[in-house]
């Protein structure tokens, strides 16, 4: 895959490398995700941060609480120190215990926001992965069940205001479509 040599390349130019996969709900991004993490583990430590762990909820999720999480997470990879965060637990709407994450030599942040503006200048890679937003529902849909389509369909709203509010799009260095 060339977006895979792209990133290792880009990753060996750059200390302490952020890629950002950001994109509509459902194109794929946790996937790519896991395929970055398989195709550059054996070469470099690798962490992966999904957006849905960090999220507040349905309501919450996008926000200013979202950036600042990120820019802790950033700030803690880019000097090499660990970082605690608590994961939410979609089942129970509140966050867990605090969890130490390790440093790594590449962060990887995945999901609806990881773009976000406040981190755009400290990114090595931005990849934008495109689908069109109804389709995405429906295959996020098929695979979380129907309790959540109400939900979703709220969400393409809600992400097309951030990805507006963001350039997250127009800022990317890589463009995929699924």
């Amino acid at each position: 895959m060339q977006l895979i040599a792209a990133l290792l390349d880009i990753c060996s130019e750059r200390e302490r490398p952020i890629i950002a996969i950001d994109g509509p709900a459902g194109a794929g991004k946790t996937t790519l995700a896991h395929e970055i993490y398989l195709a550059l583990a054996p070469k470099i430590s690798v962490n992966v941060i999904h957006m849905d762990d960090l999220y507040d909820g349905w309501d919450n999720a996008l926000g200013a609480d979202l950036s600042a999480i990120l820019k802790y997470l950033v700030n803690q990879h880019q000097k090499s120190s660990s970082a605690q965060i608590k994961r939410y637990n979609w089942s129970t709407s509140s966050f867990g215990e605090s969890e130490n994450i390790e440093p790594a030599d590449l962060l990887i942040l995945e999901g609806v926001g990881s773009g976000d503006k406040s981190l755009q200048d400290d990114l090595a890679a931005l990849i934008w992965i495109d689908i069109d937003p109804e389709i995405g529902v429906m295959r996020v849909i098929d695979r979380d069940g129907y309790q959540v389509e109400d939900e979703m369909k709220k969400w393409l709203g809600t992400q097309q205001k951030y990805f507006s509010q963001h350039s997250t799009r127009e800022k990317a260095d890589f463009i995929l479509t699924t």
